[in-house]
């Protein structure tokens, strides 16, 4: 998941932001996921 956002390499200077980032991430996965889900159930509803 990390690499589909472009979070490829651990920053040890700023933990705290490292630390921040992971929630967002998490919320960023689950809206491409919930995004795709819609857009199958629409294009199986409008065939």
């Amino acid at each position: 998941m990390k690499n589909r956002f472009g979070h490829r390499k651990v920053r040890y200077k700023g933990l705290k932001k490292n630390t921040a980032q992971l929630p967002i991430l998490f919320a960023l996965a689950n809206l491409v996921i919930t995004s795709r889900q819609l857009l199958a159930l629409h294009s199986q509803g409008a065939s």
